[in-house]
């Protein structure tokens, strides 16, 4: 079953990679889509001119979820296209690793202004302009309970999201909006290959008893899950899409 037409998704860091992804999958399901950018604009256009010549409806809005400002202009910006916001994907995210010893302030700093307080900015605006009935995603990672070295900085940032999902879950209570996280393992993204050497993917595509890599279009399914009308009594919950590494 397929998401409302009138439904208006905000997919945050969308324009590339599993955000991408996620905005076409929402968009083929039904729903208008706002392709949320930090900098780089042409994949962003690239990809709603996509979305439209399949037949969906989507805009880009150029916005720094670490900036309180921006995120309030990006609803605005949503809310003059289509009218209203009903689903916010919180996609965006940076990934820098480090052992905790050899981590410089600016690694740890960066992380948390993008992943947890991009996140806490964004869900701070959907609790205040959301529609009643809303659906809101967030993404995680799987790491948090792998636990790796190198990726204390990032590890903790994602734990932080998956605890404002649980509490925000609870504090839209009467509203019939339902919070959840998806927590990805590895996944083929350009992002994530750039640099690795081929035997440290092969490892990586070995540790989940499916034995292979994720790709976007699993994690998409899984968001649009949660966004539609068969997500709707899931609330408040991580799921690990990840096919059993962990």
């Amino acid at each position: 079953m397929g998401i409302d037409r009138n439904k208006t998704a905000i997919i945050t860091g969308a324009s590339r990679g599993i955000g991408a992804a996620i905005a076409e999958r929402i968009a083929a399901d039904g729903c208008n889509v706002v392709i949320n950018y930090a900098s780089n604009e042409a994949p962003a256009e690239a990809l709603a001119r996509r979305i439209e010549g399949a037949g969906g409806r989507a805009t880009t809005a150029r916005a720094d979820v670490g900036d309180p400002a921006s995120v309030a202009r990006l609803f605005d910006s949503a809310a003059a296209a289509f009218g209203g916001i009903d689903i916010l994907v919180n996609n965006a995210g940076i990934m820098r690793l480090a052992a905790i010893a050899e981590s410089e302030d600016e690694l740890f700093d960066v992380q948390v202004l993008t992943n947890l307080k991009g996140t806490f900015n964004t869900l701070r605006e959907a609790a205040r302009r959301l529609s009643d009935g809303g659906r809101i995603i967030n993404l995680s990672s799987s790491v948090v309970g792998l636990s790796q070295p190198t990726y204390g900085a990032y590890a903790a940032t994602k734990a932080g999201v998956e605890a404002l999902t649980r509490v925000m879950a609870k504090e839209l209570r009467g509203r019939k909006i339902t919070v959840n996280c998806v927590a990805p393992g590895p996944t083929a993204t350009d992002l994530f290959l750039d640099g690795k050497p081929q035997e440290v993917v092969d490892h990586l595509a070995g540790m989940a008893p499916l034995e292979r890599l994720g790709q976007p279009d699993d994690i998409a399914a899984t968001v649009a899950f949660l966004a539609g009308p068969d997500g709707g009594w899931i609330n408040g919950q991580i799921l690990r899409a990840n096919g059993g590494i962990i």
